[in-house]
């Protein structure tokens, strides 16, 4: 396309706060990118953490890893599945960043000795942040979410900061997106507009008009509402749209599109009329809702009452399996819970065992039990960067007969350290932001499985972690069945592990879920998913073998 000035859209959330204004904005993304344009998209968050990093998962969610070593908000991960780009830190700007920047530059006297406010200092470095992040590339649109409820205290400065970028950039080359939520009386099956008007009304007050509203609701709307939403908030009733909930957030950017989202965005915008190809994307829809037979795995971990603690390696088994023409169902499995209760009862039925990565020695021998029936029953098991640590120590217990093996994270004064710190990333003032993170490179070893699902010598992943094999064991392991299949350059760090006489048991130090696309599943959840298929049909099998038998 030809240059032109890059378009941004800010989109705001009212009402409640998780109204999914994080899958509003991947969707428009998607649209955009299937108009063939290329999109940039960046999530403010007004807490004062400098990132979530060292955030409870469990109130938080998941915290996403970019290629370049970011730890970021959850929402990335939708942004980079929808509009299938790698995104770097600057999408992810929190009121802490912001904050942490202006106080260095007046410690340096940067500002000559004035008083520092938040006005305009504060909104002037969101400002710059945004429009740095239109390089490199300079991308058509630039989406940009903000996080929190409209009314919030700590999001003003953002609304304030777009309000002002608005009016620098030009009327023509901004768009306001509104996500609110239209609650629903019961008692009589009203859907209620005020609280959508009241949240329109505090955005105008503080300066900013909406372009569109798209209007969250568990019921579809009628035209007389959109009327009168159009009518109190003062936008076109074309701009009032409805995103009624759906079985499968991949529909979202569907239902935009049958709302003639991505054909008004573009209008206001002044993109030109462009069409939209979105068939690749209606046939992934329709592989993951409409597969022969269903696949159920087990999700081993300590936040199963927060699944968003794991959300992207939910959604890259959706992926996998649906890529296989199966229907994912999952079976969360509280590893506090197996300390006490038989194995057996909870992984008998299920076709494949995750244990995801986490921190922290809390349901930990929930997680080793879990391992040990995955490898002695051959279930198809994959370990996420500690659940290849779980995996190490397991087998040092069970099969190397190592009393006490353990991490050093969970005992300090484990004799038999299987798993141990690394020095560059251990023991640091600051724990935030220290961890080995972002991509870093594997070499494979041919003839492996890792090898053979990858189908490359070389690869690279994310990371997330400060503990690391004890290379002290690898001799012994290997010897007893353990297969090193990736490791560092160096050879120093391992990287990948699997089991010689087993259908599928492989554990990795990084995070392949944060790679994973709808299209394009990742190689190693897609090796898994396999596994898991082939267990499937084992089951039927043995389950048809025993009807014939009490028939007979």
């Amino acid at each position: 396309m030809p240059d032109r000035q890059t378009k941004y859209i800010f989109i705001t959330g009212g009402v409640v706060s998780g109204v999914g204004k994080g899958v509003t904005s991947a969707s428009i993304g998607r649209l955009l990118k299937s108009r063939g344009l290329s999109v940039v998209i960046v999530k403010l968050d007004p807490y004062i953490n400098v990132d979530p990093g060292t955030m409870n998962p469990g109130q938080h969610g998941e915290v996403f890893v970019t290629e370049d070593g970011a730890e970021t908000d959850l929402d990335l991960g939708h942004y980079e599945r929808f509009v299938d780009e790698d995104l770097t830190r600057g999408s992810n700007l929190t009121s802490g960043q912001v904050y942490e920047s202006v106080i260095q530059s007046e410690r340096r006297g940067k500002f000559l000795g004035g008083t520092i406010q938040v006005i305009p200092h504060v909104t002037d470095e969101i400002k710059r942040r945004l429009k740095a992040v239109r390089q490199p590339g300079n991308p058509d649109v630039v989406i940009v979410e903000v996080g929190g409820t409209v009314g919030d205290i700590e999001g003003l400065p953002f609304l304030e900061a777009l309000r002002q970028l608005r009016r620098e950039i030009g009327m023509e080359n901004t768009l306001f997106i509104h996500v609110t939520f239209l609650l629903h009386i019961g008692a009589t099956g009203e859907l209620k507009t005020k609280p959508t008007q009241h949240s329109v009304a505090e955005l105008r007050s503080i300066g900013i008009l909406p372009d569109i509203i798209v209007c969250r609701s568990d019921h579809p709307f009628q035209r007389d509402t959109r009327e009168k939403l159009a009518l109190f908030c003062d936008v076109e009733e074309r701009a009032v749209m409805s995103l009624t909930t759906v079985d499968n957030i991949y529909r979202v950017p569907l239902t935009l599109e049958e709302a003639d989202a991505g054909d008004l965005i573009t209008e206001k915008l002044g993109l030109g009329r462009c069409e939209s190809d979105l068939v690749e994307w209606r046939r992934m829809v329709q592989s993951m809702v409409q597969p022969r037979s269903e696949v159920e795995v087990a999700i081993v971990g300590k936040y199963v009452d927060a699944p968003d603690a794991y959300i992207s390696v939910e959604h890259a088994l959706l992926h996998a399996v649906a890529h296989q023409e199966r229907r994912l169902r999952i079976r969360w499995v509280d590893s506090e819970v197996l300390e006490t209760r038989a194995v057996e009862e909870e992984f008998e039925s299920v076709h494949g065992l995750v244990i995801p990565g986490g921190f922290g020695p809390r349901g930990i021998e929930g997680k080793i039990a879990a391992a040990r029936y995955a490898r002695e029953y051959e279930l198809p098991f994959f370990g996420l960067c500690l659940g290849m640590q779980v995996a190490l120590i397991e087998f040092a217990r069970n099969v190397l007969g190592i009393d006490g093996a353990n991490s050093y994270e969970f005992d300090p004064e484990v004799d038999n350290p299987v798993v141990g710190p690394m020095p560059d990333y251990y023991n640091q003032v600051n724990i935030g932001g220290t961890m080995r993170l972002g991509s870093h490179p594997c070499l494979l070893e041919p003839g492996t499985r890792a090898a053979a699902a990858y189908g490359a010598d070389t690869v690279g992943e994310r990371h997330r972690h400060r503990m690391e094999f004890n290379n002290v064991y690898r001799k012994i392991m290997q010897r007893n069945g353990m297969i090193f299949s990736g490791l560092s350059p160096d050879g120093e760090l391992v990287e990948i592990i699997e089991l010689r006489d087993h259908p599928w048991f492989v554990g990795v130090q990084f995070h392949p879920e944060f790679r994973s696309r709808p299209f394009r599943p990742h190689p190693l959840f897609n090796g898994f998913a396999k596994a898991c298929v082939s267990r499937e049909a084992a089951l039927l099998r043995q389950s048809a073998i025993r009807q014939e038998s009490r028939v007979s």
